[in-house]
Parts: C-alpha cells; structure tokens; sequence
C-alpha cells in the first residue's frame, strides 16, 4: 500500500500537507474577538451574546474560578446541557489553567460517580434544575465532591415563564443551599475579568479528559491535550473552508457539547470561525424546524437519526430549511437513503465522517467538492495518516482493498488514557492510535469501515457500552446472569437488548427490570429490548458467547 493513497482524490482546495502551529485552546477565540467583536456568538432560545460579552465572561469566569483554586492539574466536571454557561466555563476553565472534564446529563448518579472519582474531580458546574442539581448533590453528599459551582438556567431565557419549554417550570428549579460547598456561578463571574494568565504547554497539557470506553467497554478519560484539541477545529476549518466563509455563517448547534464531536464540530469550530450557534439544549424537532425557519442556520451538524427524523416528519415541506448548505454526520453510520433524502430536501451538502474520542475526535470526512463515496468515511483531514494492519500481529499494513484493523497518526490523536498505562499502551503503538475497527482503504484512498471490534454499541448517535449496563442488570436481586449486546435498527442504527437469566424462584418481570434500570443507567442506554432465558451459551471455561447470542 502506498502511504497517502488519499491524494490522488483529495479535494484541490485542501492542503493535506498544512502543518498547524499548536496553541493553547483559547486561542480559538482570538480572531473572532480581533475581528467580530460585534456579531451574535451564542443565540439561545432568544438570548444572545456578541463575541465581546462572550469574551468578557469567559475571562470573568477564569478569574473566578482561579479564586475558587482552579489552576494547572485541577479537574474541574461540567455538568450541563448546551447552554451559554457551558462555553462560558468551558473557556473559563481552561483560562484559569485547569482541566475540563465533560460530564453527561444524561448519566446516573452512579455512572456519574465513577467518572467523577475516575478522573479526581472535586468541583462541578452545573445548574439549578431538577433534572441535574439533585444528582450533584447526592454525590457532595458522599463527600465525593468539595464543591458545587450552580447557575440559574432561567437567568439567560428572555422568557423564564414560557411553558413551551418544560425545563422552565416551577417544580424543575431545584432549590439551591447556601452554604460554603455551594458557590453561584453568577457570583464567580462579577469581578474585573483580570485573571492571571497561565503558561501553557499545547502539546503537554491536557485541556480535555473525555469519557470514552475501549474494548473492554470500561470507561476512561482521553487526555486531550490543548494542541490535540485546538489543531482538530483548525483541521476541520481547512475541509469546509470553500463552504463555510468566516465571520459569516450560522451553527446549528444541537449536538449535545458534552459529547465530543459537538465540542469540536460545533463548539470550537464555530466559535474559530465566528459562527453564530444556535444553541438548543436538546434535539426537538418542532422546536429546531422552527428554528431553522426562523434564524437561518449555514451548517448543522448532527447524527444520522437527526437527520432520518427531519426527513420522516410528515409535515416538513412546510418548513424551509433552504438556508442550510453544508452538513457532517458522525456518532453512527449514515444510511445511504437517509443522505439522499435529506440533501433533496434541503439543497445542502451532507457529508459522513468519522472519528474517536481519542483523536479529537474528527479523523476523516468525505469531501464537500469532489466525490462522495456511499458507505465511506471519506478522506483523512489535512496532517492526518490512515493505516490499515494485519489484525493478528497489528504490525504489517495490509494492500489496499484488504481488510484489517484501522490505525490513525496525526496531530489529534490523545496524550493517553488517564492514570491508565497499560490501556494507553495498547491503543497508541509506535505512533499509531489502533481503533479496534476493521476496514479498508480503495484505490482512491477512500476509507471504508466494514466492522467494529470493539463491544461498544451506537444506539442514535450516543456510546453505550454493554458492561457498564450489565453491571447495572446485576444490582438487581433476582438477575443471575446477564449479557448486553446491540441489534440492527432502522432508526437508531443499532438498539440495546439484553438477554437475562433469573434466578431459580424468581418472578421477575420485563417491566419491572426496565423500570429498575432507569436509576441506574443513562436513558439511551436503557435495553429496548429484555429477553429472559433460562441459560446463556459459554464457552469451556464459563465466558458467556455473545456471538451465538448475536
């Protein structure tokens, strides 16, 4: 195999030889701040920032937090959906010299207690609603935190009283306590905004751990450096730059940014750029296609069952979604029909791409100009090398057209695993990231996925990892044994199911099983499906065959 196949087809306009000088992530916000201090960065359900306020906050927030202790080392948990508190501590974390850890809403306390403790956070942001304070407080409770910073969802909402949007009601603010482990983040950001700069090493200091499984399914922090993090917008900025003019253009911004593909592709990307993101704080497709009416989105990144449930609204030709002219799908596999479909439907460009947590995550895209291949990844973005290994030895590249395991290089791929050593070993070999996902490179030096190795299951765009749900099934009582695998779905790409064996007397109900689950694991990741069996198959020595379940 030649080493860069990929250039015979790589798009003209995209250099993928460009070398990006790493810099520290806030950075990003420079230009943007130099250049359209006055244009919307942020609209949320009607209220707005210029890049000048959002900058003024940011830096309000540094100093705040470097009040508060933050500095080089500290890991500090954000807790939140899109909202414009996440981008302000976002910023304002790593200003003040410490490290984010994105944390997901949509987790269990102790899902969310693991990670917390994995990572060695002490403090969190979050906000006052129901759906999230509760969950933070349980865990300050068991002293597994110190401090909980809390900000008043309603304060940013010209509207606190509109009920078209249930976050708002009365009986979802928590009420907060005033006490020394509670700190206002209202009240960390009314100072002077002259925080104390800090050193930065970009290729040594982890501005991001982001929660990510491995083949085991065993969740870990990926150490995103700043420079992992920074090169990967400005890789991105470079494929979409013939499309996407800066300083001009309106983000979709959907994608939860706890999630790492919102947090580059949407949140980095589009402030480098000096979109204005329209930010949502959950997918809801009336409230999006009357956004998308309304303001007038350029570019709307999303998964596929985003897309697949536009195209299927029975009412969506009275809607016009003209505006939007270039999109990328990520987080599963996109349905060629569901491309068709949604392009016809709106003019626009939507390209597939494709990447880990570990590098940033974007590894690859199909081009915006030139050829889209049905059912490829695309091209590798500028810096960035694709190698295809023998699956046994990971060591000898496989011809093109041969399958084998996918290894990626590049200025975007993770530091490590945190305080993990052997796991670190075992994904970066020689300069290469494994991904544990088999496929193949054509003639063209298009990528093509044909498999995952890996146990993870992607059910709408979000990770589920099996064992973290069969440790939930076996807090159960009455479940024996268990297995947790996913199975095709037309809709979310694949669904959890679980196969589950009772223990002898048992009564236990589908019903009652789902029920239990709901406290105990993130809503995605809830089985769909719950099939009780009186044995699993094993093996000689008792490992449960999910491939004769599968």
């Amino acid at each position: 195999m030649t080493d860069t196949p990929w250039l015979t087809s790589y798009p003209r306009e995209v250099n993928w030889q460009a070398k990006i000088v790493p810099q520290a992530l806030p950075a990003l916000l420079e230009e943007p701040l130099a250049h359209y201090p006055d244009r919307v960065a942020v609209d949320f359900l009607g209220y707005t920032l210029t890049y000048r306020a959002l900058g003024q906050r940011i830096d309000r927030a540094a100093k705040g937090f470097q009040r508060a202790g933050v500095k080089k080392g500290v890991h500090v948990g954000i807790f939140l959906p899109n909202c414009p508190q996440f981008i302000i501590a976002y910023y304002g974390i790593l200003k003040a010299g410490g490290t984010v850890v994105n944390c997901s809403p949509l987790y269990s306390v102790r899902e969310l207690k693991h990670q917390l403790e994995d990572a060695g956070v002490r403090m969190v942001v979050t906000l006052d609603l129901a759906a999230l304070y509760p969950k933070i407080a349980e865990l300050l409770a068991d002293k597994v935190l110190d401090t909980v910073v809390v900000s008043r969802f309603a304060g940013v909402l010209p509207f606190p009283k509109n009920l078209l949007f249930p976050l708002l009601k009365r009986k979802d603010v928590s009420r907060i306590p005033h006490d020394a482990h509670h700190v206002s983040f209202e009240k960390l950001c009314d100072n002077d905004g002259r925080y104390a700069p800090v050193p930065i090493d970009p290729e040594r200091d982890i501005a991001v751990l982001q929660s990510t499984g491995g083949t085991t399914g065993v969740p870990k922090g990926a150490m995103l450096t700043h420079a992992n993090c920074y090169v990967n917008a400005l890789q991105s900025a470079l494929w979409f730059d013939t499309l996407l003019k800066a300083g001009q253009e309106r983000m979709m911004g959907v994608l939860p940014f706890f999630h790492v593909f919102a947090m580059t592709a949407v949140m980095n990307l589009g402030l480098y750029r000096g979109m204005t993101i329209i930010l949502h704080p959950r997918f809801e497709l009336l409230s999006v296609l009357q956004d998308i009416q309304r303001k007038k989105p350029t570019v709307m990144p999303g998964v596929p069952t985003m897309y697949a449930a536009i195209n299927n609204f029975a009412h969506v030709k009275d809607y016009d979604l003209s505006s939007i002219r270039a999109c990328i799908s990520g987080g599963a596999p996109l349905p060629v029909e569901v491309k068709a479909q949604f392009e016809k439907l709106t003019g626009c460009t939507l390209v597939e791409g494709y990447g880990l947590t570990e590098s940033s995550p974007v590894a690859a895209v199909n081009p915006l100009t030139g050829k889209n291949k049905a059912g490829s990844i695309g091209l590798p973005l500028p810096d960035t090398i694709f190698e295809v290994m023998h699956m046994d030895d990971k060591v000898t590249p496989m011809p093109l057209g041969e399958i084998g395991e996918i290894c990626i290089r590049g200025p975007q791929v993770m530091r490590g695993y945190w305080n993990k050593p052997e796991e670190t070993r075992a994904a970066l070999r020689e300069g290469r990231l494994h991904t544990g996902d088999l496929g193949f490179i054509d003639e063209e030096g298009y990528i093509h996925i044909v498999d995952r190795q890996k146990e993870m299951i992607i059910s709408g765009g979000f990770n589920v990892y099996p064992r973290n749900v069969e440790e939930a099934l076996y807090l159960h009582p009455e479940v024996a044994e268990c297995a947790v695998l996913g199975v095709a779905d037309a809709t979310y790409g694949q669904r959890v199911k679980a196969f589950v064996v009772r223990k002898a007397g048992s009564t236990l109900t589908r019903e009652a099983l789902h029920a239990f689950l709901q406290d105990n694991v993130a809503k995605y990741a809830v089985p769909k499906e719950i099939e009780f069996r009186d044995t699993l198959p094993k093996s000689p020595i008792g490992k449960i065959l999910k491939k004769e379940l599968q």
